[in-house]
């Protein structure tokens, strides 16, 4: 679920930070540019993990502000494919189930991939399944559920073009988000198992 990713970069120090050590300096300007950020085919950066090099600091020209050349390691939030997740169930749509987990909301469990005989009730907005017994189950809004992790998908972000009013408003995907199953025994909400 969580990985180390090396990264090199440029980071820039302002002349507020020249009153700290350098290397929590370095550490504050990598959490602030990189933290809660998706890095495309990377996944989403959580924090900061450890300084690898660090070059001589630069100061540019008229700012006062210094550029280091560093490389680090970052902690990065990407399930790989066929992960046993716990999330809880966020909202419910006849496209399927929208799960979070504690920092991260863009999971999706589509129709297709969940139990077989599960159907969404229009009434109570929520999906049930109907087991071989008869009895029917639901997959209600905030319950725990474990589900297995299929595919991922990316989205390049491109920036909002101004609001003319001439037409209908395009739709954002998120950066990246996940597509997850619940077709095995074992999986689904833990209350059921």
């Amino acid at each position: 679920m969580f990985i180390l990713t090396t990264i090199s970069d440029l980071i820039r120090i302002s002349p507020e930070d020249f009153s700290k050590f350098s290397a929590v300096a370095i550490e504050d300007n990598i959490n602030e540019k990189y933290a809660n950020k998706v890095i495309q085919k990377i996944g989403l950066c959580i924090s900061f993990y450890d300084l690898l090099e660090s070059s001589d600091g630069l100061i540019g020209h008229g700012s006062g502000v210094v550029n280091v050349n560093v490389k680090f390691r970052m902690i990065v939030f990407r399930p790989f494919k066929g992960e046993i997740m716990l999330g809880k169930i966020a909202s419910a749509t006849e496209h399927g189930i929208k799960i979070g987990v504690e920092f991260f909301n863009d999971i999706l469990i589509p129709p297709d991939l969940l139990l077989e005989g599960a159907k969404f009730d229009y009434a109570d907005q929520v999906w049930t399944w109907d087991s071989e017994d008869g009895s029917t189950f639901y997959f209600d809004v905030g319950e725990i559920v474990r589900f297995r992790v299929e595919t991922e998908e990316w989205h390049d972000q491109i920036p909002n073009a101004p609001d003319l009013g001439d037409g209908p408003a395009l739709e954002r995907k998120p950066a990246y988000s996940i597509i997850g199953s619940m077709q095995m025994a074992g999986l689904g909400p833990i209350a059921w198992w």
